[in-house]
């Protein structure tokens, strides 16, 4: 790799950060413990209170418990995008359940409400909508839909923090669980983590027991003062999802550092978009007037009359420089979920065409300006326009 390599995503980790996780391991509590608790508080806090925030290792964990907690058992349905990561459908298979996929609206890439409400049935229980890219869905057609269906609705944010719908925080609307990601690559960090988000107290209560092997008392409650460390029950067959206290720490200050990373993020999207306007691409959509885009992705979708395809486009960003990444080659031309399923390309035309078209450019807060002029010099090289 050449040294001046701009790869496709890079954390911002500064040094609160570093000095929290320092402390966090010279303090001898690495596990779950009070960093853990602070970073759910502050979570709470920053999207504005009176909610239960469950931090654990993963969104793919933070979805299993989340959907486990709303009653999802074995061949009930749940309704998903088709154009996602393969954990989200993954975390209904984990409980027997059966992901049933809809196509995604053409110009938000997000679940389409009405291709939502056609593919209910009478074993449908829940609906897993994903923010992609850092774009809300449409999330009051969604839960509509639920409403008059009887459906729990758990959110895949795992690209959305801090995006807003209608003036409010993803992780604050009417759903009944909010999955964050906190992993590498995403606008808010922890390394690896994620984060369930509920108003409902019965809902984190049975999450908070099953991150942690079924037990009735998190770790830090049974090892701190005046709590006997053996003495608990097992209520429930859990799991081993428990976020760390040097993870926490991270998380802390990077919640802190939200809104600016995500101004960063967007300043960069805005010059991309005045660099792009001219060319044969499909820029991606902007958020209604007064929201937040998380800009997690960035994805250009190239027109047809591009003088390359998407494939030789990357190529030739990797050839000079410049790493790019596809997200995402839906889930219905995976071997599993293809043959599992018996999915077709042409059940889903907007999340196929939109896959043989995008391709997503590096967007990070650790770009310097002249990265991005490099990167924007690039494409329009690629596509003529240099």
């Amino acid at each position: 790799m050449r040294p001046d390599f701009i790869p496709f995503a890079l954390p911002d980790i500064g040094e609160d950060e570093i000095a929290e996780a320092v402390d966090s391991l010279r303090s001898g509590w690495i596990t779950t413990g009070p960093k853990t608790k602070r970073f759910e508080q502050d979570m709470s806090a920053f999207l504005g209170g009176n909610l239960h925030c469950v931090a654990v290792t993963s969104a793919t964990a933070a979805l299993h418990i989340a959907l486990e907690a709303v009653g999802i058992s074995a061949e009930d349905e749940v309704i998903t995008t088709t154009y996602t990561f393969t954990a989200t459908a993954g975390a209904i298979r984990y409980l027997g359940a059966h992901p049933r996929f809809v196509d995604i609206d053409p110009e938000t890439l997000c679940l389409d409400p009405r291709a939502l409400e056609a593919a209910i049935t009478p074993r449908t229980r829940a609906v897993l909508p994903v923010h992609y890219g850092g774009m809300s869905c449409d999330m009051d057609a969604i839960l509509s839909v639920a409403a008059r269906h009887n459906l729990r609705v758990i959110e895949d944010a795992a690209h959305a923090i801090p995006t807003t719908y209608h003036g409010k925080f993803i992780g604050t609307l009417g759903s009944d669980a909010t999955v964050f990601s906190f992993y590498a690559t995403k606008p808010v960090t922890t390394g690896e983590g994620g984060m369930l988000i509920t108003r409902d107290p019965a809902l984190a209560a049975r999450a908070r027991v099953m991150r942690l092997h079924g037990i009735d008392r998190d770790a830090f409650d049974r090892y701190t003062a005046g709590h006997p460390a053996w003495c608990y029950d097992v209520v429930a067959p859990g799991f081993n999802y428990n976020m760390g206290d040097v993870a926490a720490s991270l998380g802390i200050h990077q919640l802190r550092r939200a809104l600016g990373l995500q101004k960063g993020r967007e300043a960069i999207a805005r010059r991309y978009h005045a660099a792009f306007r001219d060319l044969p691409v499909q820029l991606p959509p902007c958020p209604p007037s007064g929201d937040l885009h998380a800009w997690h992705l960035y994805v250009l979708r190239l027109k047809p009359e591009a003088p390359v395809g998407r494939d030789s486009f990357i190529q030739g960003m990797y050839d000079r420089g410049v790493g790019c990444s596809v997200h995402y080659i839906p889930l219905h031309l995976q071997k599993y979920w293809r043959e599992t399923y018996s999915l077709r390309e042409e059940d889903f035309p907007h999340s196929q065409h939109a896959y043989e078209h995008a391709v997503s450019l590096p967007i990070y807060t650790r770009m310097s300006g002249e990265q991005q002029e490099r990167v924007i010099a690039t494409v329009r090289s690629i596509l003529g326009r240099g």
